[in-house]
């Protein structure tokens, strides 16, 4: 039941396995014979020097994977001096049956409601404790309440960036969920180049994009974070090249293995792989990461529509 909860994603999973599969049709151009003795993967995010561009996204009920839950997973992030992101539904556990997993953010609440060993009874419950009016105005209400920089995630259009920079968000966070919400979606690394359709002499084609870039979009302003699809350091490579701050990747089966030392190895197997991608590829540093590094779809048949 667990790893089903865990590895499963919406409907036909059709977004769950693009997520993976865009990042195969997006090919490197490296740069030979550079110095890359050195390597420096540090970066930082919204003012906090972390150690690479690689954090822990939010995903909810740790302890559904390991007894320790989220406080394992917040000591290995810090062990490797990176940022992880705490899901509002984090767990705590009562060493019990998974059923029987309880909620903090829902503690006080009348939770009288839940049929405790049911856990399509417990997911019905969540959904009626969020609000569906919420919206843009919202994020307005949220920056009276705290000093903490609000992010706004599940982004990927340039309309929807521009719409949350204008109210005031600190960073985008692209997501569609790791394909868990609503299926059909298109993959986040290939939303980073958004298309527009281009008139190509009489007719309209939309494959032929004149590239509007979610990051372009943003201009600099905020930071573009990005998650769902991440398993290797070469898709981390990727996303820096096409413009993203940092990228954010689950940790719950490395969790599941070995807890706190799961996710350390975890971790420790990304940042190896981004480093060997970043030496093969001519890069001594994240700022050297470039979009001449890669070759995208979108490259591919402009090039193909010129001959």
């Amino acid at each position: 039941m667990v790893y089903d909860f865990y590895a499963a994603g919406a409907e036909d999973q059709w977004t769950l396995r693009e997520n993976s599969e865009a990042f195969s049709r997006i090919l490197f151009q490296p740069r030979v014979l550079v110095d890359v003795s050195c390597i420096d993967m540090s970066t930082s995010v919204l003012g906090y020097n972390i150690s690479m561009p690689i954090m822990i996204a939010p995903t909810a009920l740790h302890k559904l994977a390991h007894p320790e839950g989220e406080l394992a997973t917040a000591r290995a992030a810090a062990a490797a001096e990176t940022i992880m992101g705490l899901e509002f539904v984090s767990s705590n556990f009562q060493f019990t049956l998974p059923q029987n997993v309880m909620l903090k953010i829902f503690e006080g609440l009348d939770q009288g409601k839940i049929d405790k060993t049911n856990g399509s009874s417990l997911a019905a419950y969540v959904a009626s404790q969020i609000d569906r009016s919420f919206s843009w105005k919202d994020i307005k209400w949220l920056q009276t309440v705290t000093s903490l920089p609000v992010l706004v995630k599940g982004i990927i259009t340039a309309q929807d960036t521009r719409i949350a920079i204008e109210y005031g968000a600190a960073g985008i966070i692209m997501s569609n969920h790791g394909g868990r919400q609503l299926d059909y979606l298109p993959a986040t690394i290939s939303c980073l180049e958004e298309s527009k359709k281009k008139k190509v002499g009489s007719f309209t084609d939309p494959a032929i994009s004149c590239v509007e870039e979610v990051v372009r979009e943003a201009n600099g302003r905020v930071p573009v974070f990005i998650d769902s699809g991440f398993c290797r350091g070469t898709d981390v490579f990727k996303a820096l090249a096409l413009g993203a701050s940092g990228i954010g990747r689950p940790v719950l089966f490395s969790l599941a293995v070995d807890g706190e030392a799961g996710v350390r190895n975890a971790l420790r197997m990304l940042r190896d792989e981004l480093e060997i991608t970043m030496a093969l590829s001519g890069c001594t540093s994240v700022k050297e990461i470039t979009r001449g590094h890669v070759v995208t779809e979108s490259d591919r048949i402009r090039r193909c529509s010129r001959l």
